[in-house]
């Protein structure tokens, strides 16, 4: 009877964690996602923001308490497009990519492999038909870009995620 119990407990355990990681990407998702996801990154990242619109798309700038500057790209429909980011710190990755940070994940490793000795510092790009992203600096003065190409409204181009 005791094996029982502690298999349901285990089963249960593990179905709770499944049911989290699928909502994990609803709550934090950022590049590919809705505005909503936006506010969710200014409540994580305890920030201010400023919302810029033009015709074509609008731009959220997030400025963190440790003075890295996040910029999410939103489209008149209400999708993260694009990211771009510096400042003295790096972004969460993981927040601000939101379903695309196993993308980025992958990108990393394949550069580390490529280039064992490179420094955690060193440049990175990461080119796939369905997310770019270029990331760079060195300690205190970071920046980057990504954008899911895909996503990117009509008359906008790459080079405007700045």
């Amino acid at each position: 009877m005791m094996r029982i119990s502690r298999f349901l407990l285990v089963e249960r355990c593990i179905a709770t964690a499944i049911v989290l990681l699928g909502f994990s990407g609803l709550c934090y998702a950022a590049l590919g996602g809705k505005v909503d996801s936006v506010e969710a990154d200014q409540r994580h990242m305890k920030a201010q923001r400023v919302v810029r619109a033009s015709g074509k798309y609008s731009v959220h700038e997030i400025t963190t308490p440790y003075g890295t500057v996040v910029r999410e790209f939103v489209s008149p429909a209400g999708t993260v497009f694009g990211v771009a980011w510096r400042g003295p710190f790096l972004p969460d990755f993981q927040q601000l990519l939101g379903n695309y940070f196993g993308e980025f994940a992958q990108g990393a490793q394949e550069a580390k492999s490529a280039q064992p000795r490179r420094s955690h510092n060193a440049a990175l790009a990461i080119e796939h038909s369905d997310f770019v992203m270029h990331s760079g600096g060195h300690t205190r003065a970071y920046a980057g870009h990504a954008y899911v190409p895909g996503l990117i409204p009509q008359g906008v181009e790459a080079q405007d995620i700045r």
